[in-house]
C-alpha cells in the first residue's frame, strides 16, 4: 500500500508529539489513525480500547459484516468498506431521535455482527447498547465516538459498562472523522495494512 508523502510527514510529527510505544500494535494503530485524523495528541491518553476489541473489530471487516453509521458523514468518512446509514429512512418521535430510531432499523436489518459506528449522536450510541443490551441487537464491535457537551460522556460510560467489544474514548471530544478512524485503522489491519 503505498502512503501519500502528506500521510507520512504527518505520521513523523506525530510520532514526535507523542509515544504510543506502550500500546500493543492493533490498538497504537487505532489510536495512531485517530490522532493522525484530528491532530489532537489527548487521544493517547483518553482512547479506551484493547487488543480483543480492535481484533473483533478487524474480525468482522474481514468477513465483511455490515458497517452502520450513526450520520452520512461518518459513513462518507470511512474509506476502507461501505458504510449504511439508515437517517434518512426515519422521523423523530417523541423522546426517540432520528439517529436513535436509524439505530432500530440498523438492529432489524443487520441483527448479528455488524460493526456499528458513532460519531455525531449520543442518543444513537444509547440507543445502540440498550438493543443490545435486550437481546435485539448483537453487534460485533461497537464505535462510540460522539462529541457533544450533552450526553457524549455518559453514553461512550454506558457503552463501556455494557461489557460489549466496544471502542471508545473518555469525555466530550470525538467526531465523525475520529469515529471514521477508528473503522479506517480496524480495516487496514483487517486487510494486513496496518
Amino acid at each position: 500500500m503505498t502512503v501519500h508523502r502528506i500521510e507520512a510527514e504527518s505520521y513523523r510529527i506525530l510520532a514526535g508529539r507523542v509515544d504510543l510505544s506502550g500500546l500493543a500494535p492493533g490498538p497504537r494503530a487505532v489510536v495512531g489513525r485517530v490522532i493522525h485524523a484530528s491532530a489532537d495528541v489527548e487521544y493517547a491518553a483518553t482512547m479506551v480500547l484493547d487488543e480483543a476489541a480492535v481484533e473483533a473489530g478487524a474480525a468482522a471487516l474481514r468477513a465483511r459484516a455490515p458497517v452502520v453509521a450513526d450520520v452520512e458523514m461518518v459513513a462518507a468518512g470511512i474509506t476502507v468498506r461501505r458504510a449504511q446509514c439508515y437517517l434518512g429512512e426515519v422521523a423523530a418521535a417523541g423522546e426517540l431521535t432520528r439517529s436513535a430510531a436509524a439505530m432500530r432499523v440498523a438492529a432489524d436489518r443487520h441483527p448479528a455482527g455488524a460493526v456499528v459506528v458513532v460519531g455525531c449522536a449520543p442518543t444513537a450510541l444509547v440507543e445502540a447498547v440498550r438493543l443490545a443490551l435486550d437481546g435485539r441487537w448483537a453487534p460485533g464491535l461497537v464505535v462510540g465516538m460522539p462529541v457533544g457537551f450533552v450526553g457524549a460522556a455518559e453514553a461512550k460510560q454506558l457503552a463501556r459498562d455494557s461489557r460489549l467489544p466496544s471502542i471508545t474514548n473518555v469525555g466530550e471530544k470525538g467526531g465523525s472523522a475520529v469515529a471514521a478512524a477508528v473503522v479506517n485503522a480496524l480495516g487496514r489491519l483487517a486487510d494486513g495494512n496496518g
